[in-house]
């Protein structure tokens, strides 16, 4: 399709087809309902502890805070490399945002694991708050017996215990940070298996019916442009694989937990690379790094359809995956595993 004479992208008369409507309403529903559950959720209180210590009760927090820095470290030089060689052009593709999320995530993590090593650092283990995640009913009972009798009568007096004023003193303050991790965390594992979903069915779509990798737009473009893009390729496999192995090994060490509103920011960043690329064809560039995006074919809702109902098994393939690891784990090391929320 041709540009019109004003030169920004496609011309007005793109955007006037029955189908960018359509496709349009596809991203907007479900954002507002997003946005409709996010506000009738309410607050969800944040364990410290689960964002730093590991599953493993034998594992030393150090070793966490290790792992998510050399992963932070590795992704991070990956990155610089890739944004050295093409430019920030890399971030026109939805492989370079997952990417650069993950990197995001083990940033914050890296921080968020010092301090949590700091914390234990001036406090044993076994004073902490993991005293009751580790000692269970018994450690369940002291509390109950504790909080229950927070005051006690003394000469017809009642004398207020430190209990009453901290309940929880051993716990560490939760700040912005602290509330940014776990919602890393669940878009980047969904945004990993949405991803990894898409790769592998175009890949193997391209095997046995085009011939040529669906996830790099096949629409005519300029030579250097192309020329990039074509380099850009032999690194996409790399990435993904990067991503899924890190991602992998993080789920296996953290006890970060996984509940069901992570959906909810996993729409958020779906609609949001989504509006990106509306915006910058709109402005000003005449392809799609994507054929399933494009506008101007009468498919296109069922394309943006699919993407939108691909987010629900996204979240049930990692849900089962999380209860198959407590599962499997907690009866193969039912003294070393602490099963996660």
């Amino acid at each position: 399709m041709e540009n019109s004479n004003s030169g920004l992208g496609f011309g007005y008369y793109y955007w006037l087809q029955w189908q960018v409507l359509v496709c349009a309403l596809i991203i907007i529903l479900p954002t507002a309902i997003a946005v409709n559950l996010l506000r009738k959720r309410g607050g969800e209180p944040v364990k410290t502890a689960d964002l730093w210590a590991p599953c493993w009760r034998n594992l030393h927090p150090r070793w966490l805070l290790f792992y998510r820095a050399f992963a932070f470290a590795a992704m991070s030089f990956l990155l610089y490399q890739t944004v050295a060689s093409f430019g920030f052009f890399v971030f026109f593709f939805y492989t370079q945002w997952t990417f650069a999320l993950v990197v995001v995530y083990f940033a914050l993590a890296t921080i968020v694991s010092t301090r949590g090593c700091r914390v234990q650092a001036r406090k044993p283990l076994a004073q902490s708050g993991e005293r009751h995640r580790f000692l269970k009913k018994d450690s369940e009972e002291i509390k109950y017996d504790t909080s229950s009798t927070s005051k006690e009568k003394v000469g017809g007096g009642f004398i207020k215990l430190e209990s009453d004023h901290n309940p929880n003193p051993d716990e560490e303050q939760v700040g912005f940070l602290e509330n940014l991790l776990p919602i890393l965390y669940q878009v980047s594992v969904l945004d990993i298996i949405h991803s990894e979903g898409v790769f592998l069915s175009s890949f193997t779509l391209s095997c046995y019916a085009y011939g040529h990798c669906l996830l790099v737009s096949s629409a005519p473009i300029h030579d250097e442009v192309q020329a990039s893009v074509s380099a850009l390729k032999h690194l996409i496999g790399c990435m993904h694989s990067l991503n899924a192995v890190f991602l992998l090994l993080e789920s296996a060490l953290n006890r970060l937990s996984f509940p069901w509103f992570g959906i909810i920011y996993f729409v958020f960043w779906s609609c949001a690379y989504i509006v990106f690329q509306w915006v910058l064809h709109a402005c000003c560039f005449t392809w799609w790094p994507y054929p399933f995006l494009d506008l101007s074919t009468t498919y296109a809702p069922l394309w943006y359809l699919a993407l939108a109902l691909v987010h629900i098994p996204c979240y049930g393939l990692y849900v089962l995956l999380v209860k198959a690891k407590n599962a499997a784990l907690s009866k193969m090391f039912p003294h070393s595993f602490v099963r996660c929320n």
